[in-house]
């Protein structure tokens, strides 16, 4: 077919991808493949159904970028489209009757066919959309709410005061730092892709894996719980006290508080539970009120001060007052710079308010960042401007008492304090130190300067319930988040959601619980630094999560918000660390000796997650690093391991080759299980070769191996590309290990030369070679799999019989189900006493058949186990024999002390085995009837190599007899051996044909109740008495 040129007048735009047909309904218009409902999702005609016109141009399934490609959930009112597999882009038009789809979805799966009933099932409205908040309400609002609190209004003069303005600036900045660095870590890591709800939780469990974001969610969530109650018992203490004031007492204090705690945390559990839009409208009340008070307090600090504010300390704005207090004056047990930092320090925290509820938030990605940075900005601004303004206008000792005048006849000098130059005489009580007011003495000096006094108070009352209702609702939702995840046990029942909002109204219920609980209580003194501790141990994860997502240069760390750096995350997360210390060293311990704890469960439990985490991530670079390392490493006798490829088929089908080599391999050296699926390159086989489920057999058995599988037209080819391309740099196999072909006789001759082969090939490549033979077979696969390679040790099953599924799907889901084989117990996993390990080292091929059983050994099961070494000999020189191979093996410090030479292997064999070794291989004899053409002969045989001249049994005579004498001395010695390891004979390729080697290997292992191991080394050292 010719290319049309430009004057066929053929339009590109003509062939383009053409974008499915969508309306209200959501109908696709139907592709050429009606029956699967394929090319509708992918917006293309098939090109089966085309005429030769349309081949000449640019028609294809591929189509162009679509956010449908990479989302896991649909839009409302179309279908979802899918992206073509690579197998439906490249065979061939009318091959391909049933593609598979290679999906990227958590979804149901796609339908194909007629899709009306479907349509008319379809919601004819799309569901109602869920409150969302942008950056200022639902973050920056929140964060700001949560920031302040009862020590902006009833601590920060008293901290300006002993501190001074400067060391106050210094410690609201340092404090600012902090939560700014980990506010920057924070926007880095909410725009690293899409953020659903959980908060924290969500946030570091993403970054650093289910084992730190488990714990911190539990402790973090425990602690906003418990926040709560401290918020709210604040709030309980000052109307207690303004109750007192005005002679109003329903029990006693203690018990006020209680009555007046339950029952404000029962009204901010309706408001939290009639849902986050009234929730937000109460936030922005407590908001408007706190902005009221602040601006009551500006204005009083503008109106000229009364008599009686000056007799309290209030004299408006001075210069000689803000230079005298600008320096610090400390008093008491807690006058010091780390004193005042501890107590000021937890009123910068609450960053994460906004965080907490990223599942309400229109868009996580933006409003995390600019609503956390902002609110960090605007609470320290407003904190140096308060500092600053109340350290300018009231001095720090005052006695309250409007006579304490300067009166005229009083002499000037005898007077002390600022304010002697005011008219004001506050000596007596400077010197006794009994001052009540001025900043030093007088908590409520910010209610005292307020042009209106109860609108301080409501502002304490504004901050106390916000930060109480922010706390409420972040608990649940982080909460929320971590029972769906499914890391611990039995919280499961408080993660269902309810409503449009998916709201957790039971984790509502838990968390006003334990509010109440520590309500009741009405002393924190003692919890409050176990929170405070808690949120720092959180910030700190938060700052190590951007540094290790950052330092481990993973592909995926994509932020789109640039402004952070690595070096001062690790910076914030040392610093927090060492805040907590500084607070209370052992509130510190008890917050990581908890982290610990849910921690080692973690790991230990192993949850089935996969969420891409930095920790994986830095696993790889870790583990890439010492691969590329050990290339400047040479190799050395002293250090060799065998490495095993070990040819299982399915790991599951062949459970006792998959043990035994487990014994001399777990936490020594590897070990990787091969499987060569027989069939034509399609998507059905590459699923059976690459399947998971593999993987879980053998995580379950607790098998520390790798597994490989590949697809090869015939069972030597995938063997011998695994034999060249298995491993990694220096980390690859050096054995071979594979089961007996029982069934050689049986099945074709091809099998069995393809079978020997195998072992020539590894022979070739310089591996050593162990085969393993057992009386009952390997092969522990059920009939109905398909899978298995019957080339590995003779199993019944075919191997053409791969069936192909309709699809493919790589699910990002966690809960993908995966059927997992059976676990079957084998001789290999039981404990075996007092038995013995028989060993016939019958050639030297550099030690391998020595080490192998040495490994056994150092296992528990077989460490009972008495090591016999055989050897060959003479009658007359037995004993000398004996003793020079047992000086030798003690040369390697294996242990073994049974030694025992056995001249009679050079007998000869029985004539009944003899005549049995022929029956064997009768079946396998070319026929060399001298009345056939003599011509006939050589080229049958060039045609069927594993066939047996009479040439090639006389040529092998003597080896032939020897394994047939070998079964004979081992039924004698080693009937009840628990295992019976044999030097494995070598044929040699074109002298020995393939069913005559095959027919050795039978007979020389045949009859035996133990299992057998064939070994045969690569003819080189492993195993040395020297030191170097």
């Amino acid at each position: 077919m010719e290319l049309p040129v430009a004057s066929d007048s053929v339009h590109l735009a003509a062939y383009r991808p053409r974008p499915p047909l969508s309306g209200a309904n959501g109908k696709a218009t139907p592709g050429g493949y009606d029956e699967s409902g394929y090319y509708q999702f992918y917006g293309d005609r098939s090109v089966a159904s085309l005429g030769s016109d349309a081949l000449t141009g640019y028609e294809t399934l591929d189509s162009p970028p679509h956010y449908d490609f990479y989302a896991n959930t649909e839009v409302w009112g179309r279908r979802r489209r899918f992206r073509p597999s690579l197998y439906q882009l490249h065979t061939k038009p009318e091959d391909d009757s049933s593609p598979p789809l290679y999906e990227e979805t958590t979804g149901g799966q796609m339908e194909g066919g007629d899709s009306s009933g479907e349509d008319e099932e379809e919601q004819k409205e799309p569901p109602p959309e869920p409150s969302r908040f942008g950056w200022v309400q639902g973050v920056m609002i929140r964060c700001m709410l949560n920031i302040w609190g009862v020590i902006l209004y009833l601590r920060l003069p008293w901290i300006t005061a002993q501190a001074g303005i400067g060391l106050t600036w210094v410690i609201i900045l340092v404090s600012s730092c902090i939560t700014g660095i980990t506010g920057l870590s924070t926007s880095a890591i909410a725009t690293n892709g899409k953020v659903k709800g959980g908060g924290t939780y969500f946030l570091i469990s993403r970054s650093l894996g289910p084992e730190l974001g488990g714990s911190i969610g539990l402790i973090f969530a425990f602690a906003n719980a418990v926040a709560v109650a401290m918020h709210t018992v604040g709030f309980a203490e000052t109307v207690t006290d303004l109750m007192r004031e005005n002679g109003a007492v329903m029990v006693d204090r203690t018990n006020d508080i209680r009555i007046i705690g339950i029952v404000t945390v029962t009204c901010l559990l309706g408001i939290s539970m009639a849902g986050m839009a009234w929730e937000s409208k109460a936030q922005v009340l407590f908001f408007l009120v706190i902005m009221v008070s602040f601006a009551s307090y500006i204005v009083g600090t503008i109106i000229p001060a009364s008599p009686d504010k000056q007799a309290k300390g209030f004299f408006s704005y001075k210069a000689d007052i803000f230079a005298s207090n600008f320096v610090p004056n400390w008093r008491g047990q807690e006058g010091s710079f780390f004193g005042m930092f501890s107590i000021f320090f937890p009123s910068a925290t609450g960053i994460l308010a906004g965080a907490n509820i990223s599942g309400d938030l229109k868009n996580p990605t933006v409003a995390i960042p600019r609503g956390t940075l902002m609110a960090i900005f605007w609470t320290t601004i407003s904190y140096i401007i308060i500092s600053a303004t109340i350290g300018a206008c009231v001095v720090r000792d005052a006695s309250g008492l409007l006579n304490d005048t300067l009166s005229p006849s009083s002499s000037s000098q005898d007077c002390v304090g600022l304010a002697c130059q005011y008219g004001w005489d506050f000596t007596e009580c400077i010197n006794n130190n009994t001052c009540t007011y001025g900043i030093s003495n007088y908590y409520q000096s910010m209610g005292m300067v307020s042009a209106f006094a109860p609108l301080i108070t409501a502002g304490i009352f504004g901050a106390t319930l916000s930060s109480a209702l922010a706390c409420l609702v972040s608990a649940p939702k982080v909460f929320q988040c971590l029972c769906k995840d499914k890391l611990y046990p039995l919280i499961g029942f408080f993660g269902k959601g309810y409503g449009k909002n998916d709201e957790p109204l039971r984790s509502y219920l838990l968390t006003y619980i334990i509010a109440a609980c520590f309500i009741l209580i009405a002393e924190l003194n003692t919890i409050a630094p176990i929170i405070s501790n808690f949120f720092l141990c959180s910030y700190s994860l938060i700052n190590f999560s951007c540094f290790h997502a950052s330092i481990t240069n993973s592909p995926g760390w994509r932020p789109s918000f640039r402004f952070y750096s690595k070096w001062l995350s690790l910076l914030g997360a040392v610093c927090c660390v060492v805040i907590m210390f500084l607070l209370t060293w052992w509130a510190a311990l008890i917050a990581f000796g908890i982290v610990f704890l849910l921690l080692g469960y973690t790991l230990y439990k192993k949850p089935a997650v996969n969420w891409g985490s930095s920790v994986q991530a830095s696993s790889y670079n870790i583990a890439l690093n010492q691969c590329v390392g050990l290339n400047h490493v040479e190799d050395h006798v002293k250090n060799y391991r065998p490495q095993c490829l070990v040819l299982t088929g399915p790991p599951s089908s062949r459970p006792a080759l998959v043990d035994l080599v487990s014994c001399f391999t777990k936490s020594l050296s590897l070990m990787m299980c091969a499987n060569v699926v027989t069939a034509g390159p399609s998507p059905s086989a590459v699923e059976k070769a690459s399947s998971d489920s593999h993987v879980t057999w053998l995580n379950q058995r607790k098998v520390k191996s790798f597994y490989t599988g590949v697809v090869a037209a015939e069972l030597r080819s995938g063997v011998n590309m695994l034999l060249q391309g298995a491993g990694l740099g220096r980390i690859k196999p050096n054995v071979l290990l594979m089961g007996f072909k029982k069934d050689w006789r049986s099945d074709t001759p091809q099998a069995a030369h393809s079978y020997i082969g195998i072992l020539h090939d590894a022979f070739d490549l310089q591996y050593g070679v162990c085969v393993l033979r057992m009386r009952e077979g390997l092969d522990a696969s059920h009939p109905s799999q398909s899978h298995v390679n019957p080339g590995f040790d003779g199993g019944p099953e075919s191997i053409n019989t791969i069936s192909a599924p309709s699809r493919i799907k790589t699910s990002t889901s966690s809960t993908a189900s995966i059927e997992v084989e059976p676990q079957p117990s084998t001789v290999f996993q039981k404990k075996q006493g007092k038995k013995t390990i028989d060993i016939y080292w019958l050639s030297d091929d550099g030690g391998l058949i020595l080490l192998l059983p040495y490994l056994l050994t150092r296992r528990k099961r077989w460490a009972r186990c008495k090591v016999r070494v055989f050897v060959g000999g003479e009658t007359d020189k037995r004993e000398e024999q004996r003793e020079e191979v047992l000086t030798l093996i003690k040369k390697f410090r294996l242990g073994f002390r049974d030694v025992e030479v056995l001249p009679d292997i050079y007998q000869n064999p029985q004539p009944g085995s003899v005549q049995q070794f022929e029956n064997m291989v009768r079946h396998f004899r070319l026929d060399t009837n001298p009345k056939q053409d003599s011509a006939s002969g050589p080229s049958r045989q060039q045609d069927e190599p594993w066939m047996i001249t009479d040439q090639d049994l006389e040529r092998n005579r003597a080896k032939s007899l020897r394994q047939i004498r070998l079964n004979e001395v081992l039924q004698d010695y080693s009937r009840e051996a628990a295992l019976i390891v044999i030097t494995m004979p070598v044929g040699r390729r074109g002298v020995c044909p393939s069913t005559l080697y095959l027919a050795w290997l039978d007979f020389l292992s045949r009859d035996l109740r133990s299992p057998v191991l064939l070994v045969r080394g690569n003819q080189e050292n492993v195993l040395t008495f020297y030191c170097q």
